[in-house]
């Protein structure tokens, strides 16, 4: 049952990173790919939850692993859409956005993981 568990995830992972895409563009028009950062961001977050509660409260709970962390994170982040935006930045002429979109991605998310779980294991 846990492909079933993964499926699932990856299906509801998939449709919120669409949502999250659709509602950031309401918002924001510029030509930084914020709506990837933003899904990237938020699945780490959720990722990182995830993990420390695995550690602490999750142990009876088998299922939500496979769902929330591997299927749900896997579909809702994006690195593919980042590396090709970030490609796209760089061949429109946009190197230090692309840059920026490389180390802030990066940093940002390592940090959150770091910060939620320091102290976990």
């Amino acid at each position: 049952m846990t492909w079933l568990a993964i499926f699932i995830g990856g299906g509801l992972g998939s449709l919120a990173r669409y949502g999250v895409s659709v509602l950031t563009l309401q918002f924001f028009q510029g030509t930084f790919p914020l709506g990837t950062l933003l899904a990237n961001f938020l699945s780490c977050l959720i990722l990182g939850i995830g993990l420390w509660a695995g550690y602490h409260k999750l142990a009876g709970y088998a299922w939500v692993q496979p769902l929330l962390l591997v299927g749900f994170c896997g579909g809702f982040s994006t690195f593919s859409t980042f590396s090709n935006e970030t490609l796209g930045l760089f061949r429109s002429g946009h190197s230090l956005l692309a840059l920026l979109n490389i180390t802030v991605s990066l940093l940002l998310c390592l940090l959150l993981l770091y910060l939620l779980l320091r102290k976990s294991s």
